[in-house]
């Protein structure tokens, strides 16, 4: 009788690659052409995200022309991406307003289309998505509205970290049970973590994982400081201007 071959030893377990493998992307939580000019000539920021409340602080109109021309400004700057939320009292005028909107990126530049995560707004970001335009469900509070926009198509889910705070519900555990139920289904969907009050909460979500983020100039600034830096900076500086003597 002849034996049967050995099994052959399996071969080890290949490490699980990363979801995107395009790293951390950050984002200019702003609709001041001002702060874009201050920080997107840096390189860190992968574009800018605005909604109808930032374009009225900044004193800029909520139109579609004016947002043509942001839009082309923030390109100008380095932008690879510009979210604009769109508007309307219902889904379809939300969405034929998303749809110019969509229309305003230009070449290296992505227009993602904001919506806010109601009920109306997931008809609206069905519409949008039925025609191929890149939609963020915004305003997002909870786990479900997290599942509800990855199982729609989302390319990102935006929660408020801070407001969850302000509310007396825990956001940070809150924006990592998000983060969780992501990686957990492997859906392709970016967590965008908005109302970040803080460089020190950025850096905390990234080490816990979390890999896009969008924040003002404060946070910004912040992120960027360093009083150790700045004097090896100073030091360096020196030594290059120190002139030695002649031989």
């Amino acid at each position: 009788m002849t034996a049967s071959p050995a099994p052959e030893p399996l071969a080890p377990a290949a490490s699980p690659r990363p979801e995107r493998g395009s790293g951390p992307r950050l984002f200019l939580d702003s609709a001041a052409p001002a702060d874009w000019q201050e920080f997107l000539p840096g390189g860190m920021f992968h574009g800018v995200t605005t909604n109808p409340l930032l374009l009225e602080r900044a004193g800029q109109p909520c139109t579609v022309a004016n947002l043509a021309e942001l839009a082309r400004r923030a390109g100008d700057l380095g932008a690879r991406e510009i979210q604009l939320q769109t508007w309307g009292r219902t889904p379809e005028e939300m969405a034929a307003t998303g749809e110019l909107l969509a229309e305003l990126g230009g070449p290296g530049l992505r227009t993602v289309i904001k919506v806010p995560a109601t009920r109306e707004g997931f008809r609206t970001a069905r519409l949008l998505r039925a025609s191929g335009r890149a939609v963020t469900l915004t305003a997002v509070y909870t786990g479900g509205q997290v599942l509800a926009a990855a199982a729609l198509g989302a390319a990102y889910a935006a929660p408020y970290l801070g407001r969850l705070d302000d509310a007396g519900r825990d956001g940070m555990s809150t924006v990592m049970g998000m983060h969780h139920i992501l990686t957990g289904t492997g859906s392709p969907l970016r967590l965008l973590t908005a109302s970040l009050r803080s460089a020190a909460q950025v850096v905390d979500l990234a080490v816990r994982g979390l890999d896009t983020f969008t924040f003002g100039t404060r946070v910004a600034a912040a992120l960027l400081a360093s009083d150790l830096t700045d004097a090896a900076a100073a030091a360096f500086q020196r030594a290059a201007e120190t002139k030695g003597e002649e031989p």
